[in-house]
């Protein structure tokens, strides 16, 4: 049975968009291209209305270019459970509350039992100091948390 990936906007934003000024961005949208076949063959991913509310914003051209790379791609529904997860996550302070998002792709990605949540955000979701909370409250509530990491971190090095 594949892996079940939930794909957070960043990944997406990056497989996307033009190459950035930023030395560290620019490799991991690089990172992310190279890649993304293999997410979606040897994968079982997913997004969430979340996620496509969140790549159609923005210029269109853009918006069009990110809703196409997930043709294809189950879309998750965001769940009262979720919501009521999510909110946990920021009443713990485990999330700030300016980022609800960030809070709510975590909660449905924990709640649909995915067994991995993708994401190039490093300040809100994947640290390591972030982790070991998230997985505190997600677990607290009866989820088991999906691995918190980047596609790189997923995949590894290149075979």
């Amino acid at each position: 049975m594949k892996q079940k990936v939930y794909i957070k906007t960043s990944v997406v934003s990056y497989l996307t968009s033009r190459l950035s000024r930023d030395l560290i961005i620019v490799a991991r949208q690089e990172r992310t291209r190279e890649i993304w076949q293999t997410l979606r063959s040897d994968f079982s991913p997913y997004v969430s209305a979340l996620v496509v509310q969140e790549i159609g914003q923005g210029d269109p051209e853009s918006a069009s270019a990110r809703s196409k790379a997930l043709d294809g791609i189950p879309v998750l529904d965001i769940s009262d459970a979720a919501k009521s997860l999510a909110k946990r996550l920021i009443d713990a302070r485990v999330i700030p509350d300016t980022h609800l998002e960030d809070a709510l792709h975590v909660a449905v990605a924990a709640i649909k039992g995915m067994d991995s949540l993708l994401t190039w955000n490093f300040s809100h979701i994947n640290n390591a100091f972030t982790r070991s909370r998230i997985r505190v409250v997600v677990e607290s509530d009866g989820y088991v948390c999906p691995e918190l990491c980047s596609p790189e971190e997923l995949i590894g090095e290149e075979k």
